[in-house]
């Protein structure tokens, strides 16, 4: 059996794929899309063939082992009703490499899904006509095989901080982390953790940056490619693209803290720290 590095360096330099991949792959029947755009959006026209799940509405705010079962339960519905089989491809978009694509590419990849793709820049980069039809699919009986290496919940954080081979990154907007803009009862940031806004992963093109440059970025920061990374952003969804792009960049350790800070920062007894900003001295 392969280890769990060796499965997230592979699984890493495959989990993007790009127009040109999808045009060949067009008329294989184990290849299925998912658009993960609102339901709106995808009913005004979607890829041919592609169905719709919607990560949004799917918030968990608790992560507690009872209350990760119940995601798993969750999950396991979610992908049985997407007909999601051991021998399928399953190739999440959206409209870029945003955060819907990729918390449900890791959504199914903590499932234990071996062939889990985004597409890469999602319908800006597609070059292919949208459709309104939808095509019919039966659902299958879904039973995930947990990689408890793929989440953290505040448990383990708590177990966590301070270990120097645990190292926090909080990928929300600078007014978030600054405390400038309050989304839980409490302003700050998990102790010791590293900031930096997870859309600077992403370029203007709406495309991942390219491995190098992420890989670069992220020593910069001070990550340590032994380590084991923990993104955290207010719901788990823009962390789940920096789950993404840190393991593009060749971090085989990465984690997902589910219940980020809409967890976190409305419990009084976690604690915080309070980064400010340095002043702006004109220079």
């Amino acid at each position: 059996m392969a280890s769990n590095d060796n499965l997230n360096e592979s699984s890493a330099a495959q989990i993007l794929v790009d127009a040109r991949w999808l045009a060949g792959h067009r008329g294989d029947p184990n290849v299925i899309l998912v658009d993960t755009r609102a339901p709106a959006d995808y009913w005004a026209g979607h890829l041919a063939g592609a169905r719709h799940f919607d990560p949004f509405p799917f918030h968990h705010v608790d992560t507690d082992e009872a209350h990760l079962r119940d995601f798993r339960g969750q999950l396991d519905w979610i992908f049985s009703a997407l007909g999601v089989t051991p021998d399928s491809t399953i190739v999440f978009y959206e409209n870029d490499s945003g955060m819907r694509a990729t918390r449900a590419a890791w959504a199914l990849e903590y499932m234990g899904h071996p062939a889990v793709r985004i597409l890469d820049g999602g319908l800006k980069c597609a070059n292919a006509e949208l459709v309104t039809t939808v095509t019919p699919h039966a659902p299958v009986n879904f039973k995930g095989n947990v990689r408890a290496d793929l989440i953290a919940g505040r448990g383990y954080i708590v177990e966590h901080i301070g270990n120097g081979g645990v190292q926090i990154f909080d990928v929300r907007s600078d007014e978030e982390y600054f405390g400038e803009r309050v989304r839980a009862k409490h302003a700050g940031a998990v102790p010791g953790a590293i900031h930096r806004d997870w859309t600077q992963s992403v370029g203007a093109d709406g495309r991942f940056k390219p491995a190098a440059q992420l890989r670069e970025v992220f020593a910069g920061l001070g990550f340590d490619p032994e380590s084991e990374i923990i993104p955290y952003c207010q719901g788990g969804y823009r962390s789940a693209n920096a789950y993404v792009a840190l393991r593009l960049a060749g971090y085989k350790r990465v984690r997902n803290y589910l219940g980020s800070w809409g967890e976190w920062g409305n419990r009084d007894e976690l604690p915080m720290e309070h980064p400010r900003r340095k002043p702006d001295t004109g220079a």
